[in-house]
């Protein structure tokens, strides 16, 4: 009977001890699998870049600085690193000029209880629908939590977020440090007063409504960390796929 409690007792240590060497090597697990998913598949990239007669941006360039016959517009830009927000009706318009400036792949972490669905191949005027991975999460927790994992990991050159329900200090924060870490750049699309103290610069977008033009968009820059407030009139160019500085329309 003492041999029998004795290999019970070992049998219990042993099975602990997998236990926890497995709890160690979840986290590592997950981003594994989360890398896996979003690396693109360079055959299939190339292709469809000579396709579109695509130039890919060195990646020594600094990230997302919005130009105008080639010409920066001031402080009209998107730090590396750091974690962004973008409200208002013209938010979808925005970050689809953004995918026009990042250098690799994008992900976009959204709740599934959303009644719209995205279709990466409706974004193919401005990024390589390949190069866009679109991940359904339950909660805003579990999609905070999907947003940390690939702003450190540097599988994406930028990542998403649906954002629901008011941001706190602390998850603000925790997002600006995994940028950081893994000098990813964030953008959190945010309903009007749902932004986070943390953000490191929030934009307003607008659609400027003309009827032979659709692309015509107010951009307010609200708030930012790093320089002052600004805002300009853009309009999104198909022939040279970038965004020119155009005057106010007048009302």
């Amino acid at each position: 009977m003492r041999m029998i409690a004795i290999h019970a007792q070992t049998e219990r240590k042993r099975l602990d001890r997998s236990v926890r060497c497995a709890e160690k090597r979840r986290p590592w697990a997950r981003k594994q699998r989360l890398r896996g998913l979003i690396r693109p598949d360079p055959a299939v990239c190339a292709t469809a870049g000579a396709a579109c007669g695509r130039k890919s941006l060195s990646s020594a360039r600094i990230q997302a600085i919005f130009t105008s016959n080639d010409t920066p517009l001031g402080e009209c830009r998107l730090k590396r690193g750091r974690v962004h927000e973008v409200c208002g009706p013209g938010s979808f318009g925005f970050l689809a000029v953004l995918m026009t400036q990042v250098h690799g792949p994008s992900l976009w972490i959204r709740e599934r209880h959303r009644l719209e669905h995205i279709n990466p191949l409706g974004l193919g005027e401005f990024t390589d629908p390949s190069q866009l991975l679109v991940v359904n999460v339950k909660h805003q927790t579990d999609g905070l939590a999907s947003a940390e994992d690939a702003l450190q990991e540097r599988a994406v050159a930028l990542v998403v977020i649906d954002i629901s329900k008011p941001l706190s200090l602390t998850a603000g924060r925790r997002l600006q440090l995994a940028a950081k870490a893994g000098n990813t750049t964030g953008l959190c699309l945010i309903p009007e007063g749902m932004g986070s103290n943390a953000a490191e610069t929030r934009w307003r977008c607008d659609p400027i409504f003309q009827a032979q033009d659709s692309t015509h968009f107010h951009w307010r820059l609200i708030k930012n960390k790093s320089g002052t407030n600004g805002s300009w009139h853009v309009r999104w160019n198909r022939a040279s796929r970038r965004i020119d500085m155009v005057s106010p329309v007048r009302e």
